[in-house]
């Protein structure tokens, strides 16, 4: 030997970016295939043919006693649903020149114990003041619209949110 020393290679082993690229993916589309055939193993109770089946299966009962006849159901009237104001969230948009009404009408919402997330100008044209309610919020929509004074209610359009009420103010509003 002459004096030189052999340079140890330390570089390791590399994988061709080809097949680390295949791997990831493979491994990717198995996790996705994975999440999109899992279902549901519950079995389906509310279809007439499974429990059309399990009747059948069984052998009919020998009633022990007549059920007495069922009187006529009175017709009350329901009671309209109970609304927590708490409970509710509401957005105030301002549609109009009247600077700050959104701001006011979020206070006065507010003062009547509805829970006001949030206010603000919108852009777009409204023909007159309106509470938008998301599903299940109708009775909620209502009595907002009472406490403010509006006089149209309609179902939420988009891009407002469901889970709450939205009130968007025109210069109709007094």
């Amino acid at each position: 030997m002459t004096g030189r020393r052999r340079v140890r290679d330390e570089h390791g082993f590399v994988l061709p970016t080809r097949l680390m690229v295949f791997s990831i993916s493979a491994v990717a589309i198995a996790g996705l295939a994975f999440v999109a055939t899992q279902g549901d193993d519950k079995p389906d109770t509310a279809s007439p043919a499974a429990s059309s089946s399990k009747t059948s299966q069984k052998p009919a009962a020998k009633p022990t006693k007549k059920a007495d006849p069922v009187p006529p159901a009175t017709s009350t009237p329901k009671p309209p649903p109970v609304v927590d104001r708490a409970k509710v969230f509401v957005v105030v948009f301002n549609n109009s020149n009247i600077k700050g009404l959104a701001g006011r009408i979020a206070t006065r919402a507010q003062g009547a114990g509805w829970n006001v997330v949030g206010s603000d100008n919108w852009y777009g044209t409204i023909d007159t003041s309106t509470v938008y309610y998301g599903p299940k919020l109708k009775a909620a929509a209502d009595l907002l619209a009472k406490d403010l004074g509006v006089t149209r209610v309609k179902p939420a359009i988009d891009p407002m949110r469901a889970d709450r009420l939205t009130v968007i103010l025109t210069q109709t509003f007094h």
